[in-house]
């Protein structure tokens, strides 16, 4: 994956991520990836604020998602299956989604409510 990487921090916890800023980027996302390192994985950022709608054609990991206010506050968790078609949706509208592995953010004690930091949530970041 040719894509930046930034370090974000979630409770204490370091996690390195992707960054997929454009849509040909975001539309491709983790697809294909058969495995991901325990503490990697994906930050989309929209080009606009607005509901947010993510689903798993193409992608066989299992994965969670967080939706993100401007600021890194989780406003919303999920779990998505491989393969599921279903989308998940943003109940608010977001900019920033993350993804990692299914099950990292409960592993974690990290929650609806919590804070992920890092320059993304800078104002002055521009990947």
């Amino acid at each position: 994956m040719n894509l930046p990487r930034v370090l974000l921090t979630a409770d204490d916890h370091p996690l390195q991520v992707y960054v997929a800023r454009t849509e040909e980027e975001r539309a491709l996302g983790l697809m294909h990836r058969r495995e991901l390192p325990e503490d990697e994985g994906m930050l989309f950022i929209c080009d606009e604020c607005a509901v947010q709608t993510f689903w798993m054609k193409d992608t066989p990991l299992p994965l969670s998602i967080a939706f993100l206010d401007d600021d890194g506050t989780i406003l919303k968790m999920a779990d998505l299956q491989p393969h599921d078609l279903e989308g998940e949706s943003s109940d608010h509208p977001v900019r920033y989604v993350l993804e990692m592995n299914q099950g990292w953010f409960d592993q974690r004690g990290i929650a609806e409510g919590c804070r992920i930091t890092g320059p993304v949530f800078l104002p002055a970041y521009s990947g």
